[in-house]
């Protein structure tokens, strides 16, 4: 990937956006794609969604997630200290000890997760994972009115890291899942740029994945395509003590991951695998046995249905601060999703 394109990726992965506080990543998407889409409209529930060749046929749907996991301010006690709720999944082990930013409308306040130390842990303490209840956000005041002249119940956290190169093509961020995903579907609609297209493209950034896949059911209903492809993270297997029979033999560098399953159309499926063998793209295969927890499945059951693909993207430690990811994995995905959207014509019945 190189410097221009990392920067692009960069801007869009570090803009914080938890479920329900997507904003500012959908400002920065609409800036992406609005060089290579005919139009660009935001939906009521704040779906970004950037049409190229509306009049082509059938339309196809490409959808991929815009809010990251994060927290959400509950309580302000006396001392100033604050105390949060989830959005989204996490392990709070690795929470402790995490510096993060409070998003405010004055801006970002920085804080550390805290939690008492280990010397003070009572023996049971130590062996328990901490409950979130148990930690609290400490931003340097000493009051709750001082904490309350910078903080609002309902300010959305985030975990204070950023996307970082590591060696080779591997990079590092808090929130590859799914920011990275947005990036693909703005890259395919660069990439579709001077091709000949029959079908009609909606690139969509949804909301809300990350509390139930609640943008791509919105966003699926108002367009009503008949195609549709999801792009989200997966979980690469190649990490000491993973266990393979689980997920399957899916490796950072080895190409973007093609679902095979339930909630794969079998036509989809095939045209998917035949634009990788055509455009020479590494790729690889899991096996879905039932729905999916991306934005693919919402998308399978709109209306009378879509014809849905799901392309994810390996990713190392999801829902961690520290992601890993290959950027050569992700350039080839979006190249994947183009080729795909490439071929679709009218003619292709999608009818299992």
């Amino acid at each position: 990937m190189n410097q221009d394109t990392f920067a692009l990726l960069k801007k869009l992965v570090d803009t914080p956006g938890p479920s329900g506080y997507e904003q500012q990543v959908q400002k920065v998407y609409r800036e992406l794609v609005s060089p290579y889409a005919d139009t660009v409209t935001t939906d009521v529930l704040g779906n970004v969604i950037a049409v190229k060749n509306a009049a082509g046929s059938p339309h196809i749907m490409l959808a991929g997630h815009a809010d990251e996991i994060g927290f959400i301010i509950r309580y302000i006690s006396d001392d100033g200290f604050l105390y949060f709720g989830q959005i989204g999944g996490h392990d709070s082990i690795v929470a402790v000890g995490q510096r993060v930013f409070v998003h405010t409308e004055s801006g970002p306040i920085l804080g550390v997760l805290g939690r008492k130390a280990i010397h003070l842990l009572e023996t049971d303490e130590r062996n328990k994972v901490p409950n979130t209840n148990d930690l609290w956000i400490d931003i340097g005041v000493t009051s709750k009115k001082e904490a309350q002249e910078l903080v609002q119940i309902g300010d959305c956290v985030t975990y204070a890291q950023d996307l970082q190169r590591l060696q080779g093509d591997r990079a590092t961020a808090r929130s590859f899942d799914n920011k990275m995903g947005c990036f693909v579907v703005a890259e395919a609609l660069r990439l579709l740029t001077g091709r000949a297209l029959q079908c009609g493209v909606y690139g969509v950034a949804t909301v809300q994945e990350e509390i139930g896949l609640r943008g791509a059911r919105t966003a699926s209903y108002g367009i009503n395509p008949l195609v549709g492809l999801a792009v989200d993270v997966g979980h690469a297997m190649d990490f000491p003590g993973a266990d393979k029979k689980k997920v399957g033999d899916l490796k950072l560098g080895a190409g973007p991951v093609i679902k095979r399953g339930a909630n794969i159309n079998p036509r989809v499926f095939s045209l998917l695998v035949q634009t990788v063998k055509e455009e020479s793209i590494p790729y690889q295969i899991e096996a879905a046995p039932a729905g999916t927890g991306t934005d693919g499945n919402a998308m399978q059951l709109n209306r009378a249905g879509m014809a849905t693909g799901i392309i994810s993207v390996p990713l190392r430690y999801m829902h961690t601060p520290c992601e890993v990811m290959s950027l050569d994995d992700i350039e080839n995905a979006a190249k994947l999703m183009a080729g795909f959207c490439e071929r679709v014509t009218p003619e292709i019945d999608f009818t299992p």
